[in-house]
């Protein structure tokens, strides 16, 4: 059993030169056996890549990105201003006063105080001549409100919708760019 240990022991060690000395092949053992193992070497080649793109993610987000975000920040914090001033005229609707529907049965009112929005000053003529046309247009869908619909930003924004809508009817010829709610009480 002695001999067989021994004989095991040197077959494991590398042979002699010609000066004597002997070989050393462990650096090159682990390669040779790295590349026979086609398996293992694909595991090391996507270890390496996994890594090799972890590190490159970790200096584009720290390195790159956070001049950007100050870039942004700086440039958010500044609005561009245009070069012209926009053009729109505002025209006052006369206020409104309407009774709406409840649940219940009892009476309640509604008052609104609008302002229209035009796209240029010299729609205000033309549309003054057809106010009592939107005004009109206005005191029918009012009536027919419930206080439920006024409820929450939702009920208002329909109600600003459903208001541009009729106004831009009304006003044919002429186009309202939005209706813009001053006051509205609801008792």
């Amino acid at each position: 059993m002695a001999k067989e240990d021994k004989q095991a022991v040197d077959e494991d060690e590398p042979e002699a030169g010609e000066d004597g000395e002997k070989k050393t092949e462990t650096g090159q053992g682990f390669v040779k056996k790295l590349l026979g193992n086609r398996k293992l070497l694909m595991i090391a080649g996507g270890g390496a890549l996994v890594l090799l793109l972890l590190i490159g993610a970790g200096l584009y987000f720290f390195v790159f990105s956070g001049s950007d975000h100050a870039a942004d920040a700086t440039t958010a914090a500044i609005p561009e201003m245009p070069a012209t001033p926009p053009q729109v005229a505002f025209y006052d609707v006369p206020d409104l006063i309407v009774n709406i529907q409840t649940s219940d049965g009892t009476s309640a009112y509604l008052k609104l105080s609008l302002s229209l929005e035009l796209y240029s000053g010299d729609e205000k003529a033309g549309l003054q001549v057809l106010m009592p046309r939107i005004v009109d247009q206005f005191q029918g869908y009012l009536r027919e409100l419930r206080v439920d619909d006024l409820k929450g930003s939702a009920g208002i924004m329909r109600l600003k919708e459903e208001l541009l809508r009729r106004t831009n009817v009304a006003a044919a010829p002429y186009r309202v760019r939005d209706v813009l709610l001053k006051e509205m009480i609801v008792q």
